[in-house]
């Protein structure tokens, strides 16, 4: 018996979740590197007297990675900062039309937007191999710069599954589109 489209778009959107919340929790690990990093830096730095450029390009680029690389499993998690004084109070299909004209009209483009804007910053980097100005910098600032693309890809796949989500909603496949609060995924039919 074949799938149907709606099972087939859900497992669609699971994938997705599931890959965005890979790469979101992995990210998130770095954030020991920023703290362990940078008190190293500042020991270094008032003890011992010494600088430490690349290790301090390091954790910038760290930085950097976890906010592009887990805005879409932030997403994914109805973690952004937004007014909820309204929204919560809202049926799940308000809910998930809200949703749903907020990703089609501010969210994709945005990411398009920066795409869009990207792209040459991005493609300019990599073919000059752009390297820090600094002395004992890090020779992989077109790498830094490639992360604005993950932030791009990862958003944009995570407003598809967002979309898939809604539809459901508001066709009644699903009961909501948000996650559940204990699994972080949301509920599958």
């Amino acid at each position: 018996m074949p799938a149907s489209p709606v099972r087939t778009a859900l497992a669609l959107s699971r994938s997705i979740d599931g890959l965005n919340a890979l790469i979101g929790r992995s990210v998130a690990w770095l954030s020991l590197l920023l703290v362990i990093g940078t008190g190293y830096v500042v020991l270094m730095r008032y003890a011992a007297g010494q600088g430490t450029t690349a290790l301090q390009e390091a954790i910038m680029y760290a930085h950097a990675l976890i906010f592009m690389g887990a805005a879409a499993w932030t997403l994914q998690r109805d973690a952004h900062v937004r007014v909820d004084i309204f929204y919560r109070r809202c049926s799940a299909r308000r809910q998930a039309l809200i949703d749903l004209l907020g990703t089609l009209f501010l969210l994709l483009p945005m990411c398009l937007f920066l795409a869009w804007n990207s792209w040459d910053y991005v493609s300019v980097a990599w073919a000059r191999g752009e390297r820090s100005a600094d002395a004992g910098g890090l020779p992989y600032v077109y790498l830094q710069k490639s992360l604005i693309l993950l932030l791009v890809f990862s958003l944009l796949l995570q407003a598809l599954s967002l979309l898939i989500r809604t539809l459901c909603v508001l066709g009644g496949k699903l009961p909501t589109h948000l996650p559940d609060r204990d699994s972080g995924t949301p509920d599958a039919p």
